[in-house]
């Protein structure tokens, strides 16, 4: 005869299969925001993000300060509180994110544009003069700052979040 200890037990473990894919899709979205604080990106081994240039000299202090502070890539916060779990089935779990420049960031890009300049007055040499209206083409490089994707020290603790789970309900 099977004990009810048992039965307890593998009901148990039954419901932990059913309930893991959440926990996964969970343990996920929080590394992922993670790396907003630490400003990393942590695989096989830590990559740190690129600093932020510093601000020109022709900023004022006040805009200085501003730029210096804070997080890299958070200035609103849209993107880092648009990663949620996307599909979560019985084999896997994906995690994403709606922002348009979220690819941008993640990946790297460089952006060729086109800037609209206008008229306006300078001062050059103690004298003034006009400048009119112009267009600029502008190549802007935006460095890899990887914050989504696979990461073996994510695969490693979501290994250790079932092993506790396991041990816990094994006891």
């Amino acid at each position: 005869m099977i004990s009810p200890d048992f039965l307890r037990k593998l009901n148990l473990l039954s419901k932990l299969y059913r309930k893991f894919p959440e926990m996964a899709a969970i343990e996920a979205v929080n590394f992922t925001k993670e790396r907003f604080v630490r400003k990393n990106w942590v695989d096989k081994s830590v990559t740190r993000w690129k600093a932020r240039k510093p601000s020109p000299e022709w900023h004022s202090e006040e805009q200085k300060r501003a730029a210096s502070r804070g997080s890299l890539m958070v200035k609103s916060g849209r993107l880092k509180r648009s990663i949620r779990k996307i599909k979560v089935t019985r084999n896997s779990v994906t995690i994403g994110t709606d922002v348009p420049y979220a690819e941008a960031h993640n990946e790297g890009a460089v952006i060729n544009t086109t800037v609209n300049v206008k008229a306006h007055s300078r001062k050059r040499k103690g004298r003034e003069h006009q400048v009119k209206a112009f267009r600029r083409k502008r190549k802007i490089t935006l460095p890899e700052r990887r914050f989504i994707g696979e990461s073996a020290v994510l695969g490693r603790r979501l290994e250790r979040l079932i092993q506790r789970e396991i041990t816990e309900i094994l006891k």
